[in-house]
């Protein structure tokens, strides 16, 4: 059995899977303390289940915890940033461009130092060892314990970025490294924001997951915790201590791999409505598209891996904005209408009309249109047939257009309606050839998170004239089962999921950068999906 759980802005959901099984399932409104809400989901879903918590084999989380540290500037650490890149790479100093508030927090502990590498792998300059170990000593006087190390072309050779990460570890012991090949890709900037980024949230990170660890020891699971990561695979609570911003997208990414497992659909458009917003991201092969342009990540342009999603201003929480006077009205002005983006959030439960309060909902709508059935929908007003269609057919303006700006193909998608707001999707979208909206839709996320799998890449530029590219890509695929395996995979299950090929015509000869990725079920727990979706299609 694993419990897989997802944390988001309005409620964090809990699933209990006895291999393809979903015993038990909870939505809880999100906690300030965001553990403490945690504990409590997992332990509703084992009462339910009548489960004891040895029986658990493993617990995966996605959190928002990193996401809202960056959004809200809070909880971040100071930075020490190692630049190996002069005398070339001077030109746009770290942390250009970031907004001023997040680059306050950070702080002005820059170091510009030799080294860094050309396209092809010559060095620019030679690693000054000494001026490394100054800055170590310059940021352990500061008092500044996050380290983020850049050296250009890292992605290339990566051997400058180790032997300066090493001299840091020797001179500041206390000091958390981050190293940029760690993370990102080729360029610079976006490589380097991305690890001052990680090195900002690398103590948060730790004290998230000890608080995780200690909410399961207190519970009773002794079973391994695992963390959702951005491109639908696990990593370990070690991992994700270490690399934070490899989380934030997890969000997402657990109903998009959520609702294929529910499904059974490989290739879709997924609409997660959740309290504030809907994501919109499209499965390929069953695992989300990676956004192929530089990631906004709190204001500051990153280039890891990332889900290509789409929010919009539309939830269960989400306000509509009418004059009362209009509620009855036999007409009701496109103008006079407007939907969002602001919501009640984890608020509904007391400012929606349904529930007795004076705010008007878009749930408000869904009940009264007999769309959805919650609350009391007689402490609605008397709502004209009128201003329900122009309410709803705006609902479903918003959501057609959003399709619309996903499709990268001619024809209509199937659109896979999933989040516990799933009742704002209709059972027809223009654009769309089907909506198809699972048992457990509500939920999706947190199935996404048990279900998810190991996952590892490797992105390398390759010589072709050098290394023929049949052995380039059959020794990359080695190299990324063997680090899947050593993830927690199970060897017979790893299967390349992508091979990503670019040619550089800038670059003499046959050079390409060349990126592999793969997956496996994580080892103890396999699960078989295909058994799943037979019975999913025979329902």
């Amino acid at each position: 059995m694993r419990i897989g759980v997802d944390v988001g802005g309005t409620n964090t959901d809990a699933v209990l899977m006895d291999g393809s099984a979903i015993r038990a399932w909870t939505k809880r409104p999100t906690s300030a303390d965001v553990s403490g809400g945690v504990a409590a989901a997992i332990r509703a879903v084992l009462e339910e289940a009548g489960v004891a918590p040895d029986a658990v084999g493993a617990v995966m989380i996605g959190t928002t915890h990193f996401a809202n540290a960056l959004i809200e500037r809070n909880k971040l650490d100071a930075v020490g940033v190692l630049r190996l890149a002069s005398p070339s790479g001077e030109a746009l100093p770290p942390l250009t461009g970031w907004p001023e508030d997040l680059s306050r927090r950070i702080g002005d502990h820059i170091f510009l130092l030799p080294g860094g590498y050309e396209v092809d792998g010559r060095e620019i300059a030679p690693l000054d060892a000494d001026k490394v170990r100054a800055a170590a000593l310059e940021l352990k006087a500061r008092g500044v314990r996050a380290v983020a190390i850049t050296c250009a072309f890292a992605p290339v050779n990566a051997e400058m970025e180790a032997r300066a990460a090493a001299i840091v570890a020797q001179e500041h012991p206390e000091a958390r490294v981050t190293v940029s090949s760690a993370i990102g890709r080729i360029g610079f900037i976006e490589r380097e924001n991305a690890a001052i980024l990680n090195a900002a949230l690398a103590a948060l990170a730790a004290s998230v997951m000890a608080s995780f660890e200690r909410a399961l020891a207190e519970l009773g699971i002794a079973a391994p915790l695992y963390i959702s990561q951005n491109d639908g695979t696990l990593i370990s609570a070690a991992q994700a201590a270490a690399f934070p911003v490899l989380t934030i997208g997890s969000g997402p990414t657990n109903s998009m791999r959520g609702a294929a497992f529910l499904t059974g659909v490989q290739d879709a458009i997924v609409m997660d409505v959740g309290g504030t917003t809907t994501d919109i991201g499209v499965l390929a092969n069953g695992f989300p598209r990676e956004s192929s342009i530089a990631v906004d990540i709190g204001g500051v342009r990153t280039n890891f891996r990332m889900p290509d999603i789409l929010a919009i201003g539309l939830g269960g929480g989400t306000r509509v904005h009418l004059d009362p006077a209009l509620y009855a009205a036999a007409e009701v002005p496109a103008d006079a209408l407007k939907v969002g983006p602001d919501s009640v959030g984890y608020r509904i439960a007391q400012e929606a009309m349904v529930f007795g309060g004076a705010t008007l909902t878009t749930s408000d709508v869904a009940v009264a249109t007999g769309r959805a059935d919650f609350g009391d929908s007689a402490a609605l007003p008397d709502f004209s047939a009128a201003m329900l269609a122009a309410t709803w057919a705006r609902f479903q303006a918003m959501l057609e257009e959003a399709v619309d700006r996903m499709k990268t193909t001619r024809g209509d998608a199937t659109i896979l309606a999933v989040g516990g707001g799933n009742f704002l999707i209709a059972d027809s979208l223009k654009g769309a050839a089907r909506v198809l909206r699972p048992q457990h839709a509500a939920v999706a996320n947190a199935v996404g998170a048990a279900i998810a799998q190991v996952g590892a890449q490797i992105e390398q530029i390759v010589a072709y004239d050098r290394e023929p590219r049949a052995e380039a890509i059959e020794r990359m695929r080695r190299d990324v089962t063997a680090q899947v395996v050593a993830a927690g995979g199970i060897a017979e299950t790893v299967q390349i999921v992508e091979v990503d090929e670019v040619f550089l015509s800038y670059l003499p000869g046959r050079a390409a950068q060349l990126r592999v990725r793969a997956v496996g079920d994580l080892a103890g727990l396999p699960i078989d999906e295909t058994a799943t979706r037979q019975v999913q299609h025979a329902h």
